[in-house]
């Protein structure tokens, strides 16, 4: 089974995700801030990483920078409500970049497109 960590720090999104994925086959664990990703990361072996870019504390574009520094392999998706940020070449580390919105499907697109199912 496939592991996936999403950042997300609206709790009900993060809670919302981690329903819909493992519905779909995946092991999923949820943390709210890039600190605590770090920690999981440190200790489990992740498919694939989801992340918010506006949260407290250090932001996604700086978790995607520390993790790039830990685990070049891990793809990484944006899950942001921000369009803005796609254009910016700091986000480009990403493998994908999802907009928000109230349908998962484009969001379970590019994980299947990264890892498969």
């Amino acid at each position: 089974m496939k592991k996936i960590l999403i950042v997300e720090d609206e709790k009900t999104l993060a809670l919302l995700y981690e329903e819909e994925l493992s519905k779909a086959g995946y092991a999923v664990t949820a943390v709210y801030d890039a600190d605590a990703a770090l920690a999981e990361i440190a200790k489990t072996a992740f498919d694939l990483i989801i992340t918010d870019i506006r949260m407290p504390g250090k932001n996604g574009i700086e978790l995607i920078t520390q993790i790039m520094g830990l685990r070049k392999d891990i793809p990484i998706i944006i899950n942001s409500a921000y369009q803005s940020y796609k254009e910016d070449f700091m986000t480009w580390a990403a493998d994908a970049y999802v907009v928000k919105s109230a349908s998962l499907d484009e969001l379970k697109l590019k994980i299947k497109q990264l890892i498969g199912e």
